[in-house]
């Protein structure tokens, strides 16, 4: 399929000393067997972790948090399990690089095998893959930690909360209180505009929104493009994508610092999550867009898709699980399912009731291995 781009002229450009991307290892995946034991598979591996079912467990890129039976709060990172406390922990969250947990107030957070707490009276907080920004009880401040450092976001002596905030993987986008529009990137807060600004959502490395003239903007590496002179009908923000229906009647995607023109149709269902914005198109088929390629899945738009990380996986009319991954489509089984999940670019599958399998880019995994 052909489309029409345009490349854009950004605004202006912050000057960033480096410009780092991300590597990733393998990701993680877990489940508890039959036995209530929990298993997880790292690096292709299958292992056995912990002996009974725990009362909770999330599974991130890097690290799986979990309160064992006991409520003790354990981490799995780097091939062992570290206990983080005993009955302490009553909440958690778990991104790509990170793990943020609440003892009774007091937040702290997992970095790279190294726990650091971030304030000991949090009230409220949220979690990206590379950013925690949380509110600050005691000083009635907002603060973001970033890479290993702790940032002040905004200060208010009422302590009322910012209505306006998205945390997404590295970009922290609100209204200040002074009814501002900020940016907060890579250590630095930008000055994104001098007014509050009623709409916009943000990704990896990208935030979109309309500026009080009615102009969509795109904020993506740290320079701001002027998209659109009227504001879209609808947009959604992924990871260093936007895909929006401009004012003409226009499907449009902005990628690679340049916007593609789709086509002069409405998506009648369109998602953008992570990499990845999934479509129908007009003829009614299953299309992706994945890192500047369109790739036809099915003829037909399923009813039921997961969508993750680089990853698409459903069940198609013949009854197969397929996984779209990184461009490349697999077939991952046939079976009759009891159940399949679908974490980063890892599929955990279970036949009957006992057993479990892990599928990653085109290998099957089990713990009989």
């Amino acid at each position: 399929m052909r489309t029409s781009k345009h490349i854009l002229k950004p605004i202006y450009t912050l000057c960033l000393l480096v410009l780092t991307t991300n590597s990733f290892a393998q990701p993680l995946s877990a489940y508890v067997n039959m036995q209530n034991q929990v298993m997880v598979w790292d690096n292709g591996m299958i292992r056995k972790v912990d002996y009974l079912q725990p009362v909770e467990l999330k599974v991130g890129r890097s690290a799986i948090p979990y309160l064992d039976n006991s409520r003790s709060f354990k981490i799995y990172y780097a091939g062992g399990v570290r206990t983080m406390n005993q009955g302490f922990t009553n909440e958690f969250q778990v991104s790509d690089n990170l793990v943020a947990f609440l003892n009774n107030k007091s937040l702290n957070v997992f970095d790279k095998g190294t726990t650091k707490n971030l304030c000991t009276f949090c009230t409220q907080y949220f979690v990206g893959d590379s950013v925690v920004l949380f509110f600050d009880g005691i000083r009635n401040e907002y603060k973001a930690y970033y890479n290993g450092q702790i940032f002040p976001i905004e200060g208010f002596l009422a302590g009322n909360p910012l209505e306006m905030i998205r945390v997404t993987d590295n970009i922290i986008a609100y209204n200040n209180y002074a009814n501002q529009f900020r940016i907060f990137y890579r250590g630095n807060i930008i000055a994104q505009e001098d007014y509050a600004v009623g709409s916009f959502e943000a990704g990896r490395n990208t935030a979109a929104y309309v500026d009080a003239n009615r102009q969509f903007k795109i904020f993506h590496n740290g320079q701001t493009f002027l998209a659109e002179n009227i504001a879209p009908t609808t947009y959604q923000v992924g990871d260093n994508v936007v895909a929006f229906m401009s004012n003409d009647g226009y499907f449009k995607i902005f990628y690679g610092d340049s916007i593609r023109k789709m086509g002069f149709f409405t998506p009648s269902d369109i998602r953008v999550v992570d990499n990845m914005i999934a479509y129908k198109d007009p003829t009614g088929y299953f299309k992706v867009f994945y890192k500047g390629d369109i790739y036809s899945l099915e003829s037909y738009y399923p009813d039921k898709f997961i969508m993750q990380y680089n990853s698409i996986a459903y069940v198609n009319r013949a009854g197969i699980l397929r996984l779209f991954t990184e461009g490349e489509t697999y077939d991952v089984t046939s079976s009759e399912l009891e159940n399949w999940e679908l974490s980063y670019d890892v599929i955990k599958y279970q036949i009957g009731r006992n057993m479990f399998r892990i599928y990653y880019k085109g290998t099957d995994y089990d713990d009989q291995q």
